[in-house]
Order: C-alpha cells, then sequence, then structure tokens
C-alpha cells in the first residue's frame, strides 16, 4: 500500500519538474520518488500499468458500442428493406 493513511489512494498525479526528483502526490500528500521503498514503486507501477490498460479498454469499449450502434442501424435498415419486398 502506498501512504501510510491506512487506506488505499483513489488517485495520485506524477509531477515531474525540469532537473528535480519526480514528485508524486497521493491522497494530498508529496512523495519523492527516489525515497520510496521497493514495494511502493513496485506498487505505484502496478497502479500506473492499470490505469493505462484501463484507459485502453475504455477507448475499445467505446469503439465496439459505436459498431453496435451501426450493426443495429444497418439490422433495423435490412428489416425495413425487408418488409417492403414482402
Amino acid at each position: 500500500m502506498i501512504g501510510k493513511s491506512g487506506h488505499t489512494p483513489q488517485n495520485f498525479t506524477l509531477i515531474i519538474k525540469e532537473n528535480t526528483m519526480p514528485i508524486i502526490k497521493i491522497d494530498d500528500k508529496d512523495y519523492d520518488t527516489e525515497s520510496l521503498s521497493e514495494e511502493a514503486i513496485a506498487q505505484l507501477t502496478s497502479i500506473q500499468f492499470v490505469d493505462q490498460e484501463l484507459g485502453r479498454l475504455q477507448a475499445q469499449a467505446a469503439i465496439l458500442q459505436t459498431a453496435r450502434v451501426a450493426y443495429s442501424k444497418a439490422l433495423s435498415d435490412a428489416l425495413g428493406a425487408e418488409l417492403v419486398f414482402n
């Protein structure tokens, strides 16, 4: 777990300033990433991976939802054409 607040942080912000060590803000507290334990760095890396994967999956879901709408419209058009010809 990152931080000592006794709960899982819901969001964090990585701040990188020129010529300084990267700082991460967790639960409104700044941490120098150079001073984090190996376990904390591993957990942070996992969170970053999960966030990236969630973003990728959300984009994929949006693509699939768009495709579903297009297929539904095509089906409706096809059914409408069948009714006209029958």
